[in-house]
């Protein structure tokens, strides 16, 4: 089987995000999404708000299957079988921070590999830190956030500044 693993954070997954899963589960049988948990990251959502977030937004792709893990990622792909590795980058800025995470992947798990994919120009300034900002000061998501989740996102964000 013809598997890869796209990780990150998604706190909370954007329209940058769901695009390089439509695409990168076009070319694979499957494609995993993995939730990173790191202890030192404060978070917004927890990882189990988050792989809710995510199947809201993907439970139509039947070949994307949503996990979470705290091990190093290498690790996870061991487990499951991975050797590919999928990054969306935004802009140049994005591609120095990943492609060192590519090589110490590399030395890690000699046998992965990871592939760049370039997001669509009109999600290349989404990211997640901006949608929480947006959504503190009442701002509105439509197009930077899937609509299923939107809500979701703005009501946290309520609750989080009290």
């Amino acid at each position: 089987m013809n598997k890869a693993v796209f990780p990150g954070s998604f706190d909370p997954i954007t329209n940058g995000h769901l695009d390089i899963i439509e695409r990168a589960s076009k070319l694979f049988d499957q494609l995993i999404v993995a939730v990173l948990i790191n202890p030192e990251k404060k978070y917004l959502f927890s990882a189990e708000e988050r792989i809710e977030l995510i199947k809201k937004t993907t439970y139509n792709y039947k070949n994307v299957i949503i996990l979470s893990t705290a091990d190093l990622l290498v690790d996870f792909m061991k487990e499951n079988d991975i050797k590919i590795i999928i990054k969306g980058l935004r802009a140049v800025t994005d591609f120095e921070y990943e492609f060192q995470m590519a090589l110490m992947n590399k030395k890690l798990g000699p046998d992965t590999e990871t592939l760049f994919m370039i997001t669509r120009a009109e999600n290349s300034f989404l990211s997640s830190s901006s949608v929480k900002q947006v959504a503190m000061f009442g701002g509105k998501l439509d197009g930077f956030v899937p609509d299923e989740i939107a809500d979701s996102i703005i009501s946290k964000m309520k609750n989080y500044r009290r």
